[in-house]
Formats: C-alpha cells, structure tokens, sequence
C-alpha cells in the first residue's frame, strides 16, 4: 500500500478555517459529531488527514462549497 501523503501546511490551514466555521455556526465538536457523525477534534488539530468527501460533507453541514473553503484555506 502507498504512503499516504501529508501535507502538514495545508493540515493545520483546513484546521483553522473549519475552527472559524465551527465557532461562526457556534456550536461543539460535539453538536457537529452528532449532527454528521464526523469527528472534527482530529481535523480541528491537524492530525488526521480528512478525505475529499468528509471535507465535502462538512462543507454542506457549514452551507459553504468546497472551492469557498479552499479559497479560505489558501487564504491564510
């Protein structure tokens, strides 16, 4: 199996912009675990590695398209 790639640059920029969508949206990991049964603690801190679909899945759950949410990762 390949080595998964980990870029820790672009990690911690999805990481914050999540945080800020969390916290404008305010609600907990918690509520957001419960309403999407995604863990954002992880992606919050950079140390999981989040596939397309689950950024894809946050991104409806935060009302923002994935390319807004990448403009605002490449932003920072």
């Amino acid at each position: 199996m390949a080595k998964q790639i980990r870029n820790n640059k672009l990690l911690k920029g999805i990481a914050a912009v999540l945080k800020e969508l969390r916290e404008a949206k305010d609600v907990s990991q918690e509520e957001v675990y419960n309403d999407t049964n995604i863990h954002v603690g992880r992606i919050e801190t950079a140390k999981a590695n989040p596939t397309v679909s689950t950024l894809s899945a946050l991104c409806k759950y935060f009302d923002i398209s994935l390319s807004e949410f990448y403009k605002r990762v490449e932003g920072l």
